[in-house]
């Protein structure tokens, strides 16, 4: 990347960032340089191109991080690519319209070697386009419907796609279970697979700006509302909300009793006796 080094505690994780995009020139140069001025630099940055005719990858090679073509249509395909190719300890995840706050890595390092027992971490974020006085409001409704909607059905927090992070290793776990159907939410998915056996976090310090797109019209909301219930409905009967609520259950008293380092034997043994 185009920025100066900087000093990386050996003590913290190191991290790869994952960005899949679709014809967001624009955007994802704004992401890209965000990433380029952070506190903490990440190790590596691997950009998926999904088709894109619009530049995104001349943008991407400008600022010499990785460039990877997925031709299987749809953000699933391209963001398990990513997540497959990461190297290092951590996987950060941003869309190409997400503006990470100069804090971001840094936030990431330091919560997961504070916290080992998280597996993924996710966190808020506010709008950066549309009316100004509305940014923030608009931004908490959006995300606190998701939040309240989905976690319920999920016994968890669900992690936000535009701004999240997983133990290279938890994704190496649930990998083959993920779908990658482009008609599917791939971070309510993933939410799914990782959040029985493993712990999601959810870190107000990890804040990014996003597009306010998502609400421009009502085609668009009706396509998120409509992958939403399709991806909650992929899961069903296995994991309708009392029978997954039950196993977490099960599986964190296991764990308790097993003593610390034992929770993901203990919960992935709770998972595997669900079926």
């Amino acid at each position: 990347m185009r920025a100066r080094a900087r000093m990386r505690p050996r003590a913290l994780p190191t991290v790869s960032v994952v960005i899949p995009v679709k014809d967001d020139r624009d955007e994802l140069e704004r992401c890209l340089q965000a990433l380029a001025a952070q506190t903490v630099l990440p190790h590596e940055i691997v950009v998926v191109d999904n088709g894109s005719s619009d530049g995104s990858t001349e943008v991407a090679l400008g600022f010499g991080v990785r460039v990877l073509a997925e031709s299987r249509p749809g953000i699933p395909a391209a963001t398990s690519t990513g997540y497959d190719a990461a190297r290092f300890d951590v996987i950060g995840r941003l869309d190409a319209d997400s503006v990470p706050d100069a804090r971001w890595v840094e936030t990431i390092v330091t919560t997961f070697a504070a916290r080992p027992e998280l597996d993924a971490l996710t966190g808020p974020a506010r709008f950066s386009d549309g009316p100004m006085f509305g940014r923030g409001v608009l931004a908490a409704l959006y995300l606190g419907a998701y939040r309240v909607t989905l976690g319920p059905a999920l016994g968890h927090v669900p992690l936000f796609g535009s701004n999240l992070a997983l133990r290279r290793r938890a994704w190496q776990e649930v990998r083959d279970r993920i779908h990658l159907d482009p008609e599917l939410h791939d971070d309510l998915d993933l939410s799914f697979h990782l959040g029985i056996r493993h712990r999601i976090g959810w870190e107000r310090r990890l804040r990014v700006s996003i597009s306010q797109r998502p609400l421009w019209s009502l085609s668009a909301l009706r396509i998120r509302f409509r992958r939403g219930f399709a991806t909650v409905f992929v899961h069903w009967p296995a994991d309708l909300p009392w029978l997954r609520w039950r196993r977490i259950v099960r599986a964190r008293r296991t764990a308790a009793r097993l003593g610390p380092g034992a929770g993901r034997l203990a919960t992935g043994s709770a998972q595997r006796s669900a079926g």
